[in-house]
């Protein structure tokens, strides 16, 4: 498989992706810096349709985030 960028918002549920890129300003990249969002990190999409808020998994973490945000985290399928 090639290496394809997507942002969050295209990995369907049960699927992971490494983050390459955070779009938006600091205060977005800040935010996610602090929820431990980072390029190089993988995170698992445990909830990604239907209402509400998305719902990732980070490290052994889960951490829901707005659909607006997780569309500025651009990440690599693996």
């Amino acid at each position: 498989m090639s290496d394809t960028y997507v942002p969050l918002t295209a990995l369907g549920e049960g699927e992971t992706g490494v983050v390459v890129n955070i779009l938006g300003g600091p205060n977005a990249r800040s935010k996610l810096l602090a929820m431990g969002i980072a390029p190089g990190v993988a995170v698992r999409v445990i909830k990604g349709r239907g209402p509400g808020p998305m719902i990732i998994g980070v490290g052994s973490s889960r951490i829901a985030i707005g659909w607006g945000i997780a569309n500025k985290i651009i990440v690599r399928r693996v």
